[in-house]
């Protein structure tokens, strides 16, 4: 497990965590896979969105017990993880800033716990365009009186309140400006996932992401106390 979760902290190099731990570049990688894939296993224990009303109206009694906007369950963000640029399709890996990234998107509840995450997309696609397609959309477009929180990469909707872009009239002016919304949004970047290049194979890079953030919920909720030096800083 400590060869894994070192692995993990910095994806890559397998052969430098070897000579770490004196063991082989061959025992890491098997380690390193047999370890990752019993994590995958467990996500859909571990990563859970609320679908039914008893669920949902947990989520908000929740947020309202440690926030203060109302009816929201949550906060949505996408961020990038740097990869090795793929050989086919490169180009659509290349984001904004011309690195090659891995779009992932990823819901967390007031507790800082991820409940969805849609992960590997190409760096190139817009965040609003992983959302229209993401099955947390799917579950929560039709419910009412619950909302996620996000930033201005994102659309308003019925159940997605953000910031209007390029607001004209007072009330638009106001609300873009709404502290509340701003101060309870920043709560998902102190869920971070990968804060390394991902130097694996592209089709491997899901399943790190996914075990990523079973690890952090898993550490969450058991109360590590890394999470309060994290917040402290």
């Amino acid at each position: 497990m400590k060869i894994c979760l070192r692995y993990l902290g910095d994806p890559g190099y397998q052969q430098g965590i070897g000579h770490e731990f004196g063991v082989s570049q061959a025992t890491v990688s098997r380690t390193e896979d047999r370890v990752v894939d019993g994590i995958v296993a467990q996500s859909n224990e571990c990563i859970k969105f609320p679908t039914t009303n008893h669920e949902l109206m947990e989520a908000k009694r929740m947020w309202q017990s440690m926030y203060k906007f109302p009816t929201a369950i949550g906060v949505i963000d996408c961020t990038h993880i740097g990869i090795l640029k793929p050989n086919r399709y490169g180009d659509e890996y290349i984001n904004r800033k011309g690195k090659p990234t891995s779009s992932v998107q990823a819901t967390c509840d007031a507790r800082e716990m991820f409940t969805s995450v849609d992960e590997s997309r190409p760096g190139l696609v817009h965040d609003s365009r992983i959302w229209r397609n993401s099955q947390t959309r799917s579950q929560l477009i039709n419910k009412t009186n619950a909302v996620l929180l996000g930033d201005d990469g994102y659309g308003i909707e019925p159940c997605l309140l953000t910031s209007f872009r390029n607001p004209t009239l007072g009330t638009e002016i106001n609300y873009t400006h709404n502290k509340l919304l701003k101060q309870e949004i920043v709560i998902i970047e102190r869920c971070p996932i990968l804060q390394y290049v991902c130097r694996v194979k592209l089709e491997n890079v899901p399943k790190i992401i996914i075990a990523c953030i079973v690890l952090h919920n898993v550490a969450k909720s058991l109360g590590d106390p890394d999470f309060e030096l994290v917040e402290q800083d």
